[in-house]
């Protein structure tokens, strides 16, 4: 199956396959089947458009992008090894808190436990943006699998944070599409977790007149959101 793009300028033409196909401009080999090069007087009262074929080169086609592997069921030993271990962990955690009035509960939800803490003050085991969570979640996922032969994983919630943080999002994402459609000009938000960047995206998925990208290298990658072209 042929690679072609079409852009209003060979340029976009060629963004818009490198996007599609997850390669970077030294991964394709580029063919102009149609340019602006060349227009007639008649031809230039009609819309303007380039066609690309992007052809990937050979030694990038001998690498094999894995396949998403189905998720496997975890044995019951698996996740009562797993779940011991981060009992063990909270519990001497919470006994050296400043807050006494902390519990937390462990279930299991399509092999992922998730672990949700509560109490009266749990703020700063959310941290700014929730970045102590996340940090806490990364050490209970090193925590769980410890001595593990299956790998589980971990999913933390504090206080309802993620649902809260989550309709913030969702607000913030129809809020900055309404000014960017308003103003006519593409906006950039400031660097979010691939959580919170996946909120964003899915939220604004079905948008007709804006879309997303995310741009940078973790742990600055941004998310910026433009008209339609």
């Amino acid at each position: 199956m042929a690679n072609i793009f079409e852009g209003k300028t060979t340029n976009e033409a060629i963004e818009k396959g490198l996007k599609e196909l997850k390669l970077s401009r030294k991964q394709v080999d580029v063919k102009v089947l149609e340019s602006d090069d060349k227009r007639s007087f008649f031809s230039i009262l009609t819309p303007r458009v380039v066609k690309v074929e992007l052809i990937v080169k050979d030694d990038v086609k001998k690498i094999e992008r894995p396949e998403k592997k189905e998720k496997v069921d975890i044995s019951e030993e698996t996740e009562n090894k797993a779940e011991h271990n981060i009992k063990k962990f909270l519990d001497e955690l919470i006994s050296k808190l400043p807050t006494k009035d902390i519990t937390y509960e462990i279930k299991n939800d399509k092999n992922d436990l998730l672990v949700d803490i509560n109490g009266e003050d749990t703020g700063y085991l959310i941290g700014y943006r929730g970045n102590v969570l996340n940090s806490l979640q990364l050490i209970l996922n090193n925590v769980a699998n410890n001595d593990l032969n299956e790998r589980v994983r971990v999913l933390l919630n504090i206080g309802g944070y993620k649902q809260k943080r989550e309709k913030d999002l969702k607000d913030l994402a129809e809020k900055i599409a309404g000014t960017v459609i308003r103003k006519r000009k593409s906006i950039t938000l400031e660097p979010m977790s691939s959580y919170e960047r996946k909120i964003i995206h899915s939220a604004l998925q079905d948008n007709s007149k804006v879309e997303t990208h995310s741009i940078g290298e973790e742990p600055n990658r941004k998310i910026v959101v433009s008209l339609k072209k």
